[in-house]
């Protein structure tokens, strides 16, 4: 079986590829794309040809149900993403399984059976309950990190962290404090280890906690910005696909 990875994370996307290899032998990664532009170009192509779609949700250059929209995509789909809030509209698009990273062995198992099925039938009411918050709810979520700053490893409750954000290939942990660590997790591995009642993923490039803003302030076409404390060294916007959550987030 030919497969197309649809992930614009570098490492999330080697990982993919890595488990893919090592649990199906008889798969075979036929293409890798990062955005929306890129995917429907390879799909075009009379040369190359796909079983299966892994394919992220939120990539570089929007959301991946625009690919759908331009273009009759006639492999399987297994959808992944760090937001359960997708998972109906995974399933109109016509996506056989959806998989919330990081993704879990058994999970992607269990969609890679599906895509196997004549028809890959998709038991939408047990997906939905079992990505539900009913099991997050039972969740227990991390209450430190421990983290190196030059010769010393620190200790560090998560209740002392203001945000995580990416930048040029690095992640960073900014506490209360005022201090910053540099952090080896990925922010889709960060944003499902923290309570979130506690924080939020406002962007692919950072997650906040809500003790962290001070303010915010609307943008045109509908972004929010964020003023949070302590300083961020950026500018700190909600996207545009984020924002009503985001919005419901604080009214809790």
């Amino acid at each position: 079986m030919k497969v197309l990875i649809v992930e614009d994370e570098i490492m999330a996307q080697k990982s993919l590829i890595r488990t893919i290899t090592q649990n199906f032998p008889d798969m075979e990664i036929a293409g890798t794309t990062n955005s929306v532009k890129s995917t429907i170009a390879w799909l075009k192509d009379p040369a190359n040809t796909a079983d299966i779609i892994f394919m992220d949700v939120e990539l570089s250059d929007g959301e991946c149900f625009e690919i759908f929209r331009q273009h009759d995509v006639r492999a399987k789909v297994i959808m992944t993403t760090a937001y359960d809030s997708y998972a109906i509209k995974a399933f109109e698009a016509g996506s056989i399984d959806y998989l919330l990273k990081p993704i879990d062995i058994s999970a992607l198992k269990r969609a890679v059976a599906r895509c196997r099925m004549s028809g890959g039938n998709i038991d939408v009411e047990s997906l939905l309950k079992s990505i539900g918050s009913g099991e997050a709810s039972k969740k227990e979520y991390k209450e430190r990190y421990i983290v190196r700053f030059n010769d010393r490893i620190v200790p560090l409750e998560t209740s002392e962290i203001a945000y995580v954000y990416s930048e040029e290939k690095n992640n960073y942990l900014v506490t209360f404090g005022e201090q910053r660590y540099v952090i080896d997790s990925s922010l889709d591995v960060i944003g499902e280890e923290l309570d979130p009642d506690k924080f939020f993923r406002i962007s692919r490039s950072c997650i906040i906690s809500m003790k962290a803003i001070t303010s915010i302030i609307k943008q045109a076409g509908s972004r929010l910005r964020i003023i949070p404390k302590p300083e961020a060294s950026f500018e700190m916007t909600v996207s545009r696909s984020r924002v009503d959550d985001f919005l419901t987030w604080l009214e809790r």
